[in-house]
């Protein structure tokens, strides 16, 4: 492992990315609007994304200028993230900013990288939401004289997608194409997690333009699940961190026998607990953010952190329903949404078990 110290502080510019996506999301996404949201069919909010993807600039943020974006990183990425993650807003930035965008980034697709960074399309990526990184080329579809014949299950934010990147077995070998989601047939499926949908893509002999093969595909499509799952860490963080702020903030106001019921040991010592897994979490993560924007040790960096701070996450959102007492148990208050991201956030990319194996085998741990 490389010996150089990480910066696992946030930078002025990152704190105001932050200040501009959470004001955005504390008008446009609060926790009355959401739960709303969620008891209709309309699923994502497509307003929202486009004031985020457009004005505030997030589709392209670690898009290369030349290719229509910023000229980020990942850390900012991460940033982004981990405010999307304290608001579970339902909106496509993991289908489409961080995996299909980087997939088609590494694989030198320069038009449909400007359509996605420009915030005019949309795109996800055809793999199982669960697939972790080092898992290996599908092979569910297949590549025949430019056209695809296959079905990918569980694509995360395809239900809402323009364009499909479909990794494919061609003639030759690995491939990746992009297909057109209206040349698709998209089944969206009844999600656990209600702010983030997958779908079922069904390609029956679609036209598709091939964008890289061979080892280039099968590189591009494992750095898109490395970035995926590195920043899905800064998600969970995210998740982790509201949950609690409002359950310190819930027992603060609450009372019983005269006093708060914050100031219960028993209690204390339960949020001092959230608190350092919290403080873990956002070091795993960063670090993960930090080795994705400066190319070192990425690999490790990033299981390192998915073992790590899905756990995390899913005990915070687990303690903030039950600490919340009658009232986290109801339809009515957002803490089942963020209990259910944080479960979903669990098996997507590959679960802490895989990731703990895959660390194993990078430093040479016996299994």
């Amino acid at each position: 492992m490389s010996q150089t110290q990480p910066d696992l502080l946030y930078s002025d510019v990152e704190e105001d990315l932050r200040a501009s996506v959470r004001d955005l999301l504390k008008d446009k996404a609060s926790p009355e609007a959401l739960l709303a949201r969620v008891e209709t069919a309309e699923g994502y909010d497509l307003k929202l994304w486009r004031t985020l993807a457009e004005e505030v600039g997030v589709a392209g943020l670690a898009v290369p200028e030349e290719l229509g974006g910023h000229g980020a990183s990942a850390r900012e990425v991460a940033v982004v993230a981990e405010e999307l993650g304290r608001s579970v807003a339902p909106v496509p930035f993991l289908g489409s900013v961080v995996l299909a965008t980087t997939a088609l980034v590494r694989a030198s697709a320069g038009e449909y990288v400007r359509q996605l960074a420009s915030g005019s399309a949309i795109g996800a990526l055809a793999v199982p939401l669960s697939t972790a990184p080092g898992a290996g080329f599908p092979s569910s579809v297949t590549a025949s004289d430019g056209r695809l014949s296959g079905r990918v299950g569980t694509v995360a934010d395809a239900s809402v997608a323009d364009l499909l990147v479909v990794p494919a077995a061609g003639p030759d070998g690995p491939a990746l194409y992009v297909v057109s989601a209206a040349d698709a047939t998209v089944t969206e499926l009844v999600s656990f997690d209600l702010t983030r949908r997958v779908a079922d893509v069904e390609l029956s002999d679609a036209p598709a333009t091939l964008v890289a093969s061979g080892p280039e595909a099968a590189s591009a499509l494992e750095e898109a699940l490395l970035f995926g799952a590195g920043i899905l860490a800064s998600e969970q963080t995210g998740v982790a961190e509201w949950a609690l702020t409002e359950t310190v903030s819930y027992l603060k106001g609450r009372y019983q026998f005269g006093r708060p019921v914050g100031g219960f040991q028993s209690l204390k010592h339960r949020l001092a607990n959230l608190y350092t897994d919290l403080v873990l979490a956002r070091a795993a993560a960063r670090y993960a953010a930090d080795s994705l924007a400066t190319g070192t040790d990425v690999p490790i960096a990033v299981a390192v952190a998915q073992a790590r701070v899905s756990p995390i996450a899913v005990k915070a959102t687990e303690e903030a329903i039950q600490l919340h007492g009658g009232i986290g148990m109801t339809w009515e208050h957002p803490a089942h949404l963020y209990l259910k991201r944080a479960k979903a956030d669990e098996l997507a990319l590959g679960t802490p078990g895989k990731h703990r194996a895959r660390l194993a085998e990078l430093v040479d741990l016996p299994a």
